[in-house]
């Protein structure tokens, strides 16, 4: 969760701080970055588990306070948005230390 490379846990493994492109290579021990595929898959999870939580959290102050729809839209927006680019960065370098986790031998440089 700490975006750092899967086998040193020293080196960054994005490019930088503001985007989600990966470098080739882990900086500290020169690991392949590169045969990593986590696709799509951290982000349909984001969906499902911040659609679970946000549409119930949603009603609940739409019966509590009552705000116009107007402002619904412009408060879940943010918190939506938010909440995504926050957890979406960990949450594929979770995947990506998973799979070096139990692929190891597929990406063994030796």
């Amino acid at each position: 969760m700490s975006c750092r490379c899967p086998k040193c846990s020293a080196g960054d493994i994005y490019r930088s701080f503001a985007n989600l492109n990966l470098r080739d290579n882990c900086a500290v021990c020169g690991f392949d970055l590169a045969k990593n595929d986590s696709a799509d898959g951290p982000a349909v999870f984001l969906i499902f588990v911040l659609g679970l939580l946000l549409v119930p959290l949603a009603l609940i102050v739409d019966h509590i306070f009552s705000p116009h729809l107007w402002l619904h839209a412009i408060i879940w927006s943010f918190v939506t948005i938010g909440l995504t680019l926050g957890a979406l960065k960990p949450l594929k370098s979770y995947v990506i230390a998973l799979q070096y986790k139990y692929r190891k031998s597929d990406w063994d440089d030796s």
